[in-house]
């Protein structure tokens, strides 16, 4: 059995988890009997919402300071010792800069210190990878991964295969709903505000934009611009209607391309991963989109949707299994991309 301990810290959250799973190598990209043994999340919701965002160098200040306590839960939780670890893992990008070398260099420092191998792992390929976290087999699928700073569709054929099929111009989703949020004086994070709203709505109500339709990319900023315009025309009492309207049209185009490039890559199976994937229209409305046309439909737990260092540890034990590792020496890139 391999043990494997991971941090993420690529925006506003500190995390660490520590994973068990077997030590067979993975040529058919299945692992057996992985045990999360801890998983635990600061949040930094607080500190940034009176900001109506995340301010890089708050969110590295509380890297610091949550990042030992962390360990230690983690540590205690697991009831380990790190010399009982096989393997250190940590995001190295995409995200802040100030934020990423935190996570890196603690688990470089323990790689080191501990004489440990060091895997550094793609926040993406975290969310890529965290629908199949409950039983470890990476089938070949058109993934949607969906949050505030990412919007983009993938073909995966296995581990480590990735082509990119669409991604955002502009505004990712998750960017949006908190644009938006923040025009409707709602706080910080946005999109669960909209969704709340939304429920009591009526979607039909207001005929907004869905942008470049006839492309495999995603556009949000001119969704964003039409709410702003239309703002000063309502009257109050249109809010949850304008919720309603706003969450479709996202939800309308986020569907309607990941299932056109499912059936164009010849593929059974849809994934759906990252924050804005905890919307329950979203989830619905993929599920029926891929009953109606025939597709297997699998998304991550909603625990697992949020940043979380869980997920991390999972692509690390994969990534780890295949015989992958880096070296202490390769730098965090806040531009990093998945394919």
């Amino acid at each position: 059995m391999k043990t494997i301990l991971a941090l993420e810290t690529s925006c506003d959250e500190t995390a660490v988890a520590i994973l068990r799973g077997s030590d067979r190598r993975s040529g058919s990209n299945r692992h057996s009997g992985s045990e999360l043994l801890a998983s635990e999340v600061a949040s930094q919701i607080a500190a940034h919402e009176k900001f109506g965002g995340v301010v890089p160098e708050v969110a590295s200040r509380n890297h610091l300071v949550h990042a030992p306590q962390l360990l230690e839960r983690a540590k205690g939780r697991a009831k380990i010792d790190m010399l009982d670890v096989d393997a250190f893992a940590a995001t190295s990008g995409p995200g802040l800069a100030s934020s990423l070398m935190i996570g890196a260099s603690i688990a470089k420092g323990l790689a080191i210190g501990f004489g440990k191998p060091y895997l550094a792992i793609n926040h993406l390929e975290g969310h890529l990878l965290s629908p199949f976290f409950s039983d470890g087999h990476i089938k070949p699928n058109v993934a949607l991964i969906v949050s505030g700073g990412h919007t983009m569709s993938i073909l995966v054929r296995s581990l480590g295969d990735y082509q990119l099929i669409g991604r955002t111009v502009d505004d990712a989703a998750g960017e949006a709903f908190d644009k938006v949020a923040k025009l409707l004086g709602f706080g910080y994070p946005g999109g669960p505000e909209i969704e709340k709203h939304a429920r009591n709505g009526d979607a039909a109500r207001f005929d907004l934009p869905r942008s470049m339709p006839d492309s495999e990319n995603f556009s949000f900023s001119g969704l964003k611009t039409a709410v702003r315009y239309l703002l000063p025309k309502l009257k109050a009492d249109y809010l949850v209607d304008l919720c309603a309207s706003f969450q479709q049209a996202i939800v309308d185009v986020l569907v309607r391309k990941t299932i056109a490039a499912a059936k164009k890559y010849n593929v059974d199976l849809v994934t759906l991963s990252g924050g804005v994937s905890c919307n329950q229209e979203l989830r619905k409305q993929f599920r029926q989109a891929c009953e109606r046309e025939g597709f297997e439909f699998k998304t991550a737990e909603l625990w697992l949707c949020t940043d979380n260092a869980a997920m991390i540890a999972f692509a690390a034990l994969l990534r780890f299994q295949s015989g992958f590792a880096s070296t202490v020496m390769e730098e965090i890139d806040p531009n990093l991309k998945v394919a």
